[in-house]
């Protein structure tokens, strides 16, 4: 290889990473862009060197200017490009191994809910051994957030402002169930949080107990839960750490599989459509 050659390459390859550098960095202030200046200074690079950077991801449409205000964002197109490579590997697809190892090991009944605005829905599900009654009932059922373990446990990892935002849309579609007030509410989800999980061996449906952990998509952000229904007197103190134990397990190995562009998020009852044909064929 001539000399030439590889001193084309190394530039490529440096090229290359600082536009990946000026990438990351407007992907912290995509919600307020960021002007050259500061983006130069914040990645340590000439404010020249900066500029070319973003001139060539606009070209390619990685990037976008406001030109009023001079402020540079990642486009749409980016974002695009990613919710394309979300459909490789949806939830639904990526957690059915995990419910069927659960079910298989714990014979009690596993679910998936993921969260549809103010709502948790029910993803998918393998029926234990023993029959039991859930909020939501069967896959597609909905259920308002916060009301069931797998459903809290969505709400507790919220950031605070969405958190806030769903408990004043929700308390007063929960004041049928007689117990969920904002007092109750405030406490287990603060319970919940400072766990890391939800747990309830008795509760509004009389005889079943529940326990829920929250799923993370790669980027920290809380998508899922994983839960198991059961009976109340197979969720003793005794097993109760074993079945959370297990939950914890299978979560963070899912969480670090899950695009936070997956469709799945954005339109479950569409994800539950499409695998319910599949699965039929």
């Amino acid at each position: 290889m001539s000399t030439d050659t590889s001193e084309d390459n190394s530039h490529q390859r440096g090229t290359l990473h600082r536009s990946f550098l000026v990438m990351r960095a407007l992907a912290a202030h995509q919600t307020e862009g960021v002007r050259v200046t500061h983006l130069a200074k914040e990645i340590g690079l000439t404010q020249a060197t900066t500029h070319r950077l973003l001139q060539g991801l606009i070209q390619e449409g990685m990037v976008e200017q406001d030109q009023a205000h001079k402020l540079y964002r990642l486009s749409l197109d980016l974002f695009s490009l990613a919710a394309q490579a979300g459909a490789v590997s949806d939830l639904r697809s990526l957690a059915r191994p995990v419910l069927l190892r659960l079910s298989a090991s714990l014979n009690d009944t596993v679910i998936l809910m993921v969260r549809s605005g103010f709502d948790a829905v029910c993803l998918d599900r393998i029926e234990g051994q023993f029959p039991i009654r859930t909020f939501t009932g069967d896959i597609g059922g909905r259920i308002a957030l916060g009301v069931g373990q797998g459903s809290l446990v969505i709400l507790a990892n919220l950031p605070e402002a969405e958190r806030e935002e769903v408990l004043r849309f929700n308390l007063p579609r929960m004041q049928h169930y007689n117990v969920y007030d904002e007092v109750y509410m405030r406490t287990e989800i603060d319970k919940a949080h400072r766990q890391g999980y939800t747990a309830k061996n008795s509760g509004l449906l009389e005889g079943m107990a529940g326990l829920a952990v929250p799923v993370f998509d790669r980027g920290g952000q809380v998508v899922a839960a994983l839960s198991i229904g059961t009976h109340t007197a197979r969720l003793s103190d005794e097993r109760l750490p074993i079945v959370r134990d297990m939950l914890l397990r299978e979560a963070k190995a899912l969480s670090a599989q899950i695009n936070p562009f997956d469709p799945t998020l954005r339109h479950p009852m569409h994800a539950i459509s499409t695998g319910d044909r599949s699965r039929s064929m």
